[in-house]
């Protein structure tokens, strides 16, 4: 954002979302991030928090000079904030006048909430039959567990993703980031823009159901594709891959490296390069099928291979020739590295903001950073 540039006008700079307006009513993570990625691609973004604020807010350290939680920060780039208390007459009131105006409504109140308010889905869509009305649920409205609250942990834990995270002899795992609550929003986006290519026909709107509960079994794979096919319960395999090796961390003699190896030429070069062809030809690990399932006494060899090698200089040696290899980086290291700045994956806006750049590249109308969290606003700009 240049300095001193004008919110309002920065706001109405071109991207493809350029002229939908999405009011989002949404609180913690998956909504909000939604409404954020909307926003990146240049939609008006108005947000509508209850007088208290976002919880998100307070789930720090760290925390700014405000008090504002760096949580928070990470979701609500791109949005302007106004005040509403939805279950009073005048926050409804005033939450109608917007939805009048909007193409797309966010939402994430638990099941009954804004139906108790008088302004749900049910009783507006007709009054509003342009609107595309995202709802964001735990586990959906209705069937066994339907309006009963989720939690990304919780849905971790049920949708089957904790018990294959983790070591093989260790407990269960949570995923080390909240990531069914990230796909949702992330699922919740790309249901929202099907939707808007289907009003440009239709001129119609409709409801976007996106629930933790589904998002957390739709990353199963390939663990669903085994256990359909096999019908043997999926366990835990640390860092390794079930299907394929090597794919798995392996020490070095400095940092630890993951290899990727995808298949049979991969491997032979990866043999080749550290003097020990031989392996590739043995028949334990010929084949991609062999390696998977002769792993426990392939680790060993590659790991003793790897003893006098830097981690670092030998995956960038092993990318180079064409083996898929990374070393293991934590967070600091990731977002300062070079290739980080190349793909423009940190941003920065003028008041201190730092944060994660839109994944998505688009060639003529790409992301723009045009407000940072906590810009005020009522209304949607004007067309």
């Amino acid at each position: 954002m240049t300095q001193g540039q004008d919110p309002r006008q920065a706001a109405g700079k071109a991207g493809a979302l350029a002229g939908i307006k999405v009011l989002d009513l949404s609180r913690i993570l998956g909504g909000p991030l939604c409404g954020q990625i909307l926003g990146d691609h240049g939609a008006d973004v108005l947000k509508v928090e209850p007088p208290q604020g976002d919880d998100t807010r307070t789930w720090g350290p760290p925390f700014n000079k405000d008090g504002v939680a760096s949580y928070y920060f990470g979701l609500n780039r791109n949005k302007r904030i106004q005040f509403l208390d939805l279950s009073a007459r005048e926050g409804q009131r005033r939450v109608r006048e917007l939805m009048a105006q909007a193409d797309v409504v966010v939402e994430n109140f638990k099941a009954g909430t804004m139906e108790k308010w008088g302004i749900g889905y049910e009783q507006l869509r007709h009054e509003f039959p342009h609107l595309v009305w995202c709802r964001v649920t735990g586990f959906g409205t209705d069937g066994p567990l339907g309006a009963l609250p989720g939690y990304d942990a919780a849905i971790q834990a049920m949708a089957g993703l904790m018990s294959i995270n983790g070591d093989a002899d260790g407990d269960p795992l949570r995923v080390g980031l909240p990531v069914v609550d990230m796909v949702t929003g992330m699922n919740a986006a790309i249901g929202v823009l099907l939707a808007l290519h289907e009003r440009a026909k239709s001129g119609q709107g409709q409801l976007v159901d996106a629930a933790l509960y589904d998002s957390g079994l739709s990353l199963l794979h390939p663990h669903a594709a085994n256990w359909f096919m096999s019908g043997k319960v999926p366990g835990r395999t640390g860092n390794a891959h079930p299907n394929i090796y090597p794919y798995d961390v392996i020490h070095t003699g400095g940092a630890p490296i993951f290899l990727a190896v995808g298949n049979d030429r991969q491997f032979a070069l990866l043999c080749d390069y550290i003097g020990q062809g031989a392996l590739a030809q043995d028949a334990r690990f010929a084949t991609a099928g062999q390696r998977s399932v002769n792993r426990h006494e392939l680790k060993p060899l590659l790991t003793q291979a790897f003893a006098d090698r830097d981690g670092q200089e030998l995956a960038d040696a092993l990318m180079a020739i064409g083996v898929p290899a990374a070393p293991v980086l934590d967070v600091a290291q990731a977002l300062r590295h070079p290739h980080t700045a190349h793909r423009e994956m940190v941003v920065a806006m003028d008041g201190g903001y730092q944060g994660l750049g839109a994944p998505v590249k688009l060639s003529r109308t790409p992301a723009s950073y045009r407000l940072a969290p906590l810009s005020e606003g009522q209304d949607f700009l004007p067309d």
